[in-house]
């Protein structure tokens, strides 16, 4: 009698807990069940979008939506921009004609698939999402993975390594598994000068077939082998291969930055700089030397020797002060810090 009235007294706990277990499994059961239609709502749309254009606009709404909020299963590749003509972004513009490069190469590549999307904030569009990252450049690229936060890894080393539509392949490949093969759009540009040129000195030789002395004129051979090493020197073959920005401007105070301040990086400008400022020490060099080989009057050697030296001095200097503010702790200077 003692154990009936127990078992009775039991019952409806054991009921409880079983209404309890069930209603939680229905809620899970349905919870997961919404996630995976929203989660399937959002690559429909993405997917969508991306069959208009490779390169998906956002603002800050659908950043937050498509980018930040889960669930998500696939990656996103935002580019952070200025593209507006009153940012004054030439950097801007060259960065997106590399990043529609590798979009279309993705988008029209027979491994596309829904794991990957590449994306563009403008901040014109977009100020509250550059303020939400606190970030105070561009451009900028980063990868946003299915799963958790960004790590230091998803923010693209443009500074060191360029915007060259390959390099940015290779990073997203080692961000997510991803390869893309970079498909360029044909350019004749190049055969198109090489075939004016070779006509040209065509051209000429046939004009001067009955005198070519000219080709015997050391000085001509010099000047020609001259430029080739300032521009072998000055960087010219790095930026062809890293295809870094010409220079940087921060958005914030509109200083525009000429000389990288990193031993590993350079901008275009940069060795332009340094091909003239090599120019001019070679040209001080010439004088100097012509100052001490020539017979001429004695006053105008003189001349042509302080000119000669004024050039070697000064553009050294600076050719120095820019060595030091790459290699920092470099002990050395002369006249110019």
């Amino acid at each position: 009698m003692a154990s009936s009235r127990r078992l009775v007294l039991h019952l409806p706990a054991g009921s409880c807990l079983l209404f309890l277990l069930l209603f939680l499994c229905v809620e899970f059961g349905g919870g997961q069940k919404k996630k995976e239609n929203l989660l399937a709502e959002k690559v429909e749309q993405l997917m969508e979008w991306s069959s208009r254009r490779s390169v998906i606009r956002m603002n800050g709404d659908k950043f937050r939506r498509f980018v930040k909020a889960p669930p998500r299963n696939y990656s996103v590749i935002v580019m952070f921009t200025a593209l507006q003509p009153q940012r004054q972004c030439s950097v801007c513009r060259q960065a997106n004609e590399e990043y529609q490069v590798l979009a279309n190469s993705w988008r029209y590549s027979s491994a596309f698939s829904n794991k990957l999307f590449f994306t563009i904030v403008d901040y014109d569009e977009g100020a509250d999402v550059f303020q939400q990252l606190n970030m105070n450049s561009a451009p900028t690229f980063m990868h946003f993975p299915p799963k958790g936060k960004p790590k230091r890894a998803d923010t693209f080393d443009l500074q060191r390594i360029g915007f060259a539509a390959e390099q940015l392949a290779k990073w997203i490949a080692d961000r997510t598994d991803v390869h893309i093969r970079v498909f360029r759009p044909p350019n004749y540009s190049g055969t198109i000068a090489l075939a004016l040129l070779v006509s040209l000195v065509g051209g000429l030789l046939y004009l001067r077939r009955n005198n070519l002395e000219f080709i015997y004129n050391k000085t001509g051979w010099a000047m020609a082998a001259l430029c080739v090493v300032f521009a072998m020197t000055s960087g010219q073959m790095w930026n062809h291969i890293r295809g870094p920005p010409y220079a940087h401007k921060n958005p914030q105070n509109g200083q525009v930055s000429y000389i990288h301040g990193s031993s590993q990086a350079q901008f275009v400008a940069e060795s332009h700089i340094i091909l003239l400022l090599n120019a001019a020490i070679t040209m001080g060099m010439v004088l100097l030397n012509e100052a001490a080989t020539s017979k001429g009057d004695v006053g105008k050697r003189r001349i042509i020797c302080l000119v000669g030296l004024g050039l070697v001095v000064f553009f050294f200097s600076f050719l120095l002060s820019i060595f030091r503010s790459k290699y920092h702790g470099y002990p050395y200077s002369f006249l110019i810090k």
